[in-house]
């Protein structure tokens, strides 16, 4: 069954205290109407098209996130610095606002350009399959995504993360390499490789079983909190999808907002 409004609620984490880059959910892009929004306001946009603004939650630990989303008109929850990251997060959230809704969706915060239907198809693919206590969407690069994320490893940045699945739509892992590793002189190497979107879709006992796990040796060490949820055996169900029109790029690092900004333009975004 198709994905309904009641169905699910969104939570954006969002931290102040980035390591790659402090600050971001308050750094400011411009569309192409040349207004500087916030990037939590724009991963709020975002969010409360899909859900509404009543089942859409900016999930933080900080008082200056808290005054920006407030200022326009967002909903807020406050949740401990102790959390280590957004699936924490997410699950200290709900200890606060309950039982709001049987799938909770975890938008990140440094992802305004989530396409709608991303979210929606993860909800209906959760619904569907029993057996999975998430799902999390893997889309097959474009030409251009992939020179950007060969471009920021070359470079020694942390730019996206990417993902392989097997024929079960079950996710084998994920990583902030470019895997698998392609030679460079495959022709057409951008269609073998998937950009994993920040954004899940779980059920809230999963959330409250994950916030109760100890971290995971191997999330330690990619710094990637999904893998939490594979080294303990659990099932994650990818939703594939082919290249989306526009790359779905990620605020990691200052150098990210001009090439963000570029694609708000191009779709007309303000």
């Amino acid at each position: 069954p198709a994905a309904v409004a009641s169905d699910f609620a969104i939570i954006i984490p969002a931290r102040y205290a980035s390591q790659r880059f402090p600050g971001n959910p308050l750094a400011e892009l411009r569309g192409v109407d040349g207004q500087a929004r916030s990037l939590i306001q724009r991963s709020w946009e975002t969010a409360q098209a899909i859900a509404g603004p009543a089942r859409t939650w900016v999930a933080t630990d900080d008082a200056r996130i808290v005054e920006a989303v407030q200022n326009f008109g967002g909903q807020v929850v406050m949740t401990p610095q102790s959390c280590r990251n957004g699936t924490e997060r997410c699950a200290a959230a709900l200890d606060v606002l309950g039982d709001i809704a049987p799938i909770i969706v975890n938008l990140q915060g440094d992802a305004p350009l989530t396409p709608d239907f991303v979210v929606r198809d993860l909800v209906t693919a959760l619904k569907a399959d029993a057996d999975a206590v998430m799902t999390t969407p893997a889309v097959r690069c474009s030409e251009t995504l992939y020179h950007h994320l060969v471009a920021d490893q070359k470079q020694g940045r942390v730019g996206g993360t990417t993902i392989v699945f097997n024929s079960a739509l079950t996710a084998l892992y994920f990583s902030k390499r470019v895997i698998p590793h392609i030679s460079e002189t495959l022709v057409d190497a951008h269609r073998h490789v998937h950009l994993h979107l920040g954004v899940y879709a779980y059920r809230p006992d999963a959330l409250r079983a994950y916030a109760a796990t100890p971290p995971s040796s191997i999330e330690n060490l990619e710094g990637l909190e999904q893998l939490r949820f594979l080294e303990t055996g659990h099932r994650i169900r990818v939703v594939p999808f082919d290249p989306i029109g526009w790359d779905c790029i990620e605020l990691n690092n200052p150098e990210d907002i001009p090439v963000i900004e570029e694609v708000l333009r191009q779709r007309l975004m303000r």
